[in-house]
């Protein structure tokens, strides 16, 4: 099955669109998202999360998403759940 389509950051310019998919046989949010600057990146590489090594690990990233994208957020989960397997 393909990306199901979520939303787009509602208030989206030309040049941004963070944006949200489900990828419902993966059982997964795919989200496309804002680059960290580079002391947010080593922020949160350097913190310290039980069970979680210190780093990002290769083949992860950190994304930023903005607080009025929230909805749509819940709106992909919510279609995940319905269509857990």
């Amino acid at each position: 099955m393909p990306l199901l389509f979520v939303g787009i950051d509602p208030s989206t310019g030309d040049k941004q669109s963070p944006t949200v998919w489900a990828d419902v046989e993966q059982q997964e949010l795919v989200l496309q998202g804002w680059k960290p600057s580079p002391e947010l990146e080593a922020e949160c590489a350097a913190t310290e999360v039980p069970g979680h090594a210190i780093g990002i690990p290769e083949g992860e990233a950190v994304i930023r998403i903005p607080a009025r994208m929230l909805h749509i957020v819940r709106e992909a989960c919510d279609v995940l759940e319905a269509n857990v397997r």
